[in-house]
């Protein structure tokens, strides 16, 4: 492990740098409640946002979506890439708010056609920017869930810095894929909130630019 120290301090840097969602966003296209942002439990499947350029979907929202999930069922997440298929477990009783997000964002198509922009190996997989570039998101952040740990293979999402994010919440659409276990992104402060179950080969196959071609959700 010769290279677990200083990389891993640039690397916990990375993390923090790598998203660049506000609580609210002046301009934002949309909310929750809005037309074309709907969370409504009759139709899960609207994809509103597919058809959209990716770089449109950026801000598209002005707040964190309605809580819609029942915290009593288990939520599968399956990211379909141009190497296979990723299935996640969502853990909706440790970290409701983030597995929320993700299934609002999933059935609204806002993932489709994204990238996995940061893979480093040893390291994560991190994907979910609407710019490609590190620094978009839908234009909300997510209150900190912190308390599951980062084993390998678990899905989480990246945040900004201390600095500027006291309160450790996290970016609302980036997550990101440990390829081993992390146990210094634990004392980063990091929310955790779900373990891939199936496909964890695909995830060590991916490199920066594949494809994220859709993200959808199974609700048991």
């Amino acid at each position: 492990m010769q290279h677990n120290l200083l990389p891993a301090l640039c690397l916990l840097a990375g993390l923090a740098l790598s998203c660049g969602d506000k609580t609210e966003k002046a301009g934002s296209k949309g909310t929750a409640d809005e037309p074309g942002a709907s969370t409504s439990a009759s139709d899960p499947l609207l994809r509103t946002l597919a058809s959209m350029p990716a770089n449109q979907r950026a801000n598209y929202y002005s707040e964190l979506p309605a809580q819609t999930i029942d915290e009593g069922k288990r939520y599968m997440a399956t990211i379909k890439t141009n190497k296979g298929d990723i299935v996640i477990e969502l853990d909706a009783l440790s970290a409701p708010l983030h597995t929320n997000s993700l299934v609002f964002l999933a059935r609204q198509g806002f993932y489709d056609g994204l990238t996995w922009h940061r893979v480093i190996a040893r390291f994560v997989a991190q994907g979910g920017d609407p710019l490609g570039s590190g620094t978009g998101g839908p234009g909300y952040r997510i209150p900190a869930e912190i308390g599951l740990p980062h084993q390998q293979g678990v899905i989480a999402m990246a945040r900004q810095p201390d600095a500027v994010n006291p309160q450790k919440m996290s970016s609302g659409s980036q997550f990101y894929i440990t390829l081993e276990a992390r146990p210094d992104l634990d004392q980063g402060g990091y929310s955790v909130f779900g373990r891939v179950s199936q496909g964890f080969a695909v995830v060590q196959k991916l490199k920066n630019g594949d494809m994220i071609n859709r993200i959808d959700i199974e609700e048991k």
